[in-house]
């Protein structure tokens, strides 16, 4: 599956497994309330744990893997540029890189099965806060670390101008 992604602040090719999921936000004068995740989504898996990700403008936070786990993605203050890879052996997207522009201009959840390499980095004026509701406890042996910068990834971290 190498289609081409035709959805708001998303780019690249559609990576197996990955899900892309609007969420509400109910806006009034005494602020707003956003939705993440309950139970009764159809996204939903199991929980964890959930933790926030706090990321300055212009800082990479990148790349990793969950061998087991599923990760579910909401910028909750600020922008991020979601980046995955799908390198994962036997995969009908093997190869397939997505960007997905999130956060409080592009208010969704990003679904991540395991074995996704993924990372962001923060953009804007101000820090970026990445809310994380996983389907396993944090355990560092179940993850992966990879370089941002020197790796086989086909992906450059630079603005793209033009």
């Amino acid at each position: 599956m190498t289609e081409s992604i035709q959805i708001d602040g998303i780019k690249g090719k559609w990576i197996d497994g990955v899900k892309i999921v609007r969420k509400r936000k109910i806006v009034d004068e005494r602020g707003m309330i956003m939705h993440m995740m309950k139970t009764s989504d159809d996204e939903f898996q199991h929980f964890g744990e959930i933790y926030f990700s706090c990321g300055q403008p212009g800082v990479v936070k990148a790349w990793h893997i969950h061998k087991e786990m599923t990760l579910n993605n909401c910028c909750i203050v600020g922008m991020i540029k979601l980046v995955l890879f799908d390198g994962r052996d036997g995969s009908p997207t093997r190869g397939n890189l997505m960007e997905c522009f999130i956060g409080e201009d592009n208010y969704c959840l990003v679904q991540i099965p395991s074995g996704i390499t993924n990372g962001y980095k923060a953009f804007g004026s101000k820090m970026a806060i990445l809310a994380n509701c996983a389907t396993l406890p944090h355990d560092p042996s179940e993850l992966i670390y990879i370089d941002p910068f020197n790796n086989d990834i086909p992906y450059d971290w630079a603005v793209k101008h033009g």
